[in-house]
C-alpha cells in the first residue's frame, strides 16, 4: 500500500469515527447517518482508492468533471453512487439527468421538469432533494423555506424523479449551539413536509460537512457531505 493510500484509508476511517461518535452522542443508531465522500477536483484514481475502503456514494460539484470520472469508472466500479451536488443550469441538466443517480441541488420546477424529461428510460428514476436556502443567505442557492411545500408538490408528480428529501449549505456560524440551531430549522422543515406530502421514500435530509458534521448529526442529518476530511486540501486552478 502507497502513502497516499494509507493517508486516504486513515483519512475515511476518522470520518467514520467522528460520524459513529456523532450518533452516540446524539443517541441515534451510527447507520442513520450516510457518509457522502466530496470527490470534486481530485481525480477518479483517488475516487477508486477510497471506494476500495469501501465507500460507495460520491459527490461531485463540477458536472462535466464528474461525468467524467463517472465515465472513467463505471466498467469497474459500477456500483458506486454518485451525487451532484453543485448547481445545475438549464444546459446541463441532461447530463445530471444520463448520468448521475441523485441530484441534491434542484430548487427551480424547470430544472426539475427537464431532469424528469431528459431521464433515459432504462434508468431508474432520478433521486432528488430540493436545495433550500434555510438560514436566508443572500449568495445562496436554493428555495426560501416558505416556497418548499409547493416546489415539492409538483416535483413529486414528475415520473422520472423520486423525490426523496432536502439539502442545504448554511452560511458557517461559531459554535456547536449556533450550528445545531441552524440545522435545526432545516429539520423542522423536513419534518414539516414529510408529513404533508405522505411519500415514504421522502428520507433524506441532506446537511452537514467537515466543518459542522457533528451539530447537523446532532439536529438529525441523514447524509453528511464531507469532502476535504478525507481527500485533504484542494488546489484550484487559477
Amino acid at each position: 500500500m502507497s502513502n497516499l493510500e494509507q493517508v486516504l484509508r486513515d483519512n475515511l476511517q476518522a470520518v467514520q469515527a467522528r460520524i459513529k461518535a456523532a450518533c452516540a452522542a446524539s443517541g441515534r443508531i451510527a447507520d442513520s447517518v450516510q457518509l457522502l465522500a466530496v470527490s470534486k477536483t481530485f481525480s477518479a484514481e483517488d475516487v477508486r482508492q477510497i471506494a476500495a475502503c469501501g465507500q460507495r456514494d460520491f459527490g461531485e460539484n463540477y458536472i462535466q468533471e464528474g461525468v467524467d470520472k463517472i465515465t472513467a469508472l463505471q466498467d469497474d466500479l459500477p456500483s458506486l453512487v454518485w451525487h451532484c451536488i453543485g448547481p445545475i443550469q438549464s444546459n446541463k441538466t441532461k447530463l445530471v439527468a444520463e448520468h448521475f443517480d441523485w441530484a441534491h441541488t434542484v430548487d427551480r420546477l424547470k430544472v426539475a421538469q427537464r431532469l424528469n424529461d431528459q431521464r433515459p428510460a432504462h434508468l431508474a428514476p432520478l433521486n432528488v432533494c430540493l436545495q433550500v436556502n434555510i438560514d436566508g443567505g443572500e449568495t445562496k442557492s436554493g428555495i426560501a423555506p416558505a416556497d418548499v411545500l409547493a416546489l415539492a408538490a409538483e416535483v413529486a408528480k414528475l415520473p422520472r424523479l423520486t423525490l426523496r428529501g432536502l439539502m442545504t449549505i448554511p452560511d458557517p456560524v461559531d459554535g456547536f449551539d449556533a450550528q445545531v440551531a441552524v440545522h435545526a430549522k432545516a429539520r423542522a422543515l423536513f419534518d414539516e413536509l414529510k408529513a404533508a406530502l405522505n411519500l415514504p421514500q421522502f428520507d433524506t435530509l441532506s446537511m452537514g460537512m467537515t466543518g459542522d458534521l457533528e451539530a447537523a448529526v446532532h439536529a438529525g442529518s441523514t447524509m453528511v457531505r464531507v469532502g476535504t476530511a478525507i481527500f485533504g486540501g484542494r488546489t484550484y486552478a487559477a
